[in-house]
Protein backbone atom coordinates (compact mmCIF):
# COMPACT_ATOMS: atom_id res chain seq x y z
CA UNK A 1 0.00 0.00 0.00
CA UNK A 2 1.65 3.39 -0.85
CA UNK A 3 0.98 6.05 1.56
CA UNK A 4 3.14 9.62 2.44
CA UNK A 5 2.75 13.28 1.55
CA UNK A 6 1.50 13.68 -2.17
CA UNK A 7 4.30 16.27 -4.04
CA UNK A 8 3.40 16.86 -7.33
CA UNK A 9 6.13 19.88 -7.70
CA UNK A 10 8.68 17.81 -8.58
CA UNK A 11 7.33 15.56 -11.19
CA UNK A 12 6.23 19.00 -12.83
CA UNK A 13 9.37 20.34 -12.26
CA UNK A 14 10.95 17.43 -14.16
CA UNK A 15 8.32 17.43 -17.26
CA UNK A 16 8.64 21.44 -17.51
CA UNK A 17 12.78 21.16 -18.03
CA UNK A 18 12.22 18.20 -20.56
CA UNK A 19 9.79 20.74 -22.34
CA UNK A 20 11.72 23.76 -22.03
CA UNK A 21 14.63 21.72 -24.00
CA UNK A 22 12.41 21.32 -27.07
CA UNK A 23 10.89 25.28 -27.76
CA UNK A 24 11.17 24.61 -31.62
CA UNK A 25 7.56 22.86 -31.76
CA UNK A 26 8.59 19.45 -32.73
CA UNK A 27 7.44 18.55 -29.07
CA UNK A 28 4.29 18.72 -27.31
CA UNK A 29 4.35 16.75 -23.69
CA UNK A 30 1.35 15.74 -21.96
CA UNK A 31 1.56 14.91 -17.94
CA UNK A 32 -0.64 12.32 -16.57
CA UNK A 33 -1.18 12.69 -12.92
CA UNK A 34 -3.18 9.88 -11.73
CA UNK A 35 -3.39 10.45 -7.17
CA UNK A 36 -5.62 9.09 -4.66
CA UNK A 37 -4.31 11.59 -2.43
CA UNK A 38 -4.80 15.64 -2.11
CA UNK A 39 -1.87 17.94 -3.05
CA UNK A 40 0.49 18.09 -0.10
CA UNK A 41 2.58 20.88 -1.55
CA UNK A 42 0.06 22.84 -2.67
CA UNK A 43 2.23 26.28 -3.53
CA UNK A 44 5.34 24.79 -4.65
CA UNK A 45 2.68 22.75 -6.94
CA UNK A 46 0.84 26.13 -7.98
CA UNK A 47 4.25 27.72 -9.21
CA UNK A 48 5.51 24.92 -10.60
CA UNK A 49 2.58 24.86 -12.73
CA UNK A 50 2.55 28.61 -13.44
CA UNK A 51 6.29 28.40 -14.33
CA UNK A 52 5.69 25.42 -16.63
CA UNK A 53 2.51 27.50 -18.54
CA UNK A 54 4.60 28.64 -21.59
CA UNK A 55 6.07 25.42 -22.57
CA UNK A 56 4.56 23.17 -24.70
CA UNK A 57 2.94 20.87 -22.53
CA UNK A 58 -0.14 20.09 -20.89
CA UNK A 59 -0.32 18.95 -17.18
CA UNK A 60 -3.78 16.84 -16.49
CA UNK A 61 -4.68 15.50 -12.76
CA UNK A 62 -7.15 13.15 -11.93
CA UNK A 63 -8.33 12.10 -8.54
CA UNK A 64 -9.38 8.99 -7.59
CA UNK A 65 -10.37 7.21 -4.84
CA UNK A 66 -12.33 8.18 -1.05
CA UNK A 67 -9.92 11.73 -1.09
CA UNK A 68 -12.00 14.83 -0.87
CA UNK A 69 -10.82 16.77 -3.95
CA UNK A 70 -12.22 20.42 -3.77
CA UNK A 71 -10.21 21.99 -6.63
CA UNK A 72 -8.24 24.12 -4.77
CA UNK A 73 -5.53 23.87 -7.55
CA UNK A 74 -7.94 25.47 -10.65
CA UNK A 75 -7.83 28.48 -9.46
CA UNK A 76 -4.79 29.78 -11.01
CA UNK A 77 -6.45 30.70 -14.57
CA UNK A 78 -5.04 30.64 -17.85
Amino acid sequence: QLYGPTNFAPVVNHVARSAAMVLDGSQYFVLLIITDGVISDMAQTKEAIVNAAKLPMSIIIVGVGQAEFDGKIWGLGG
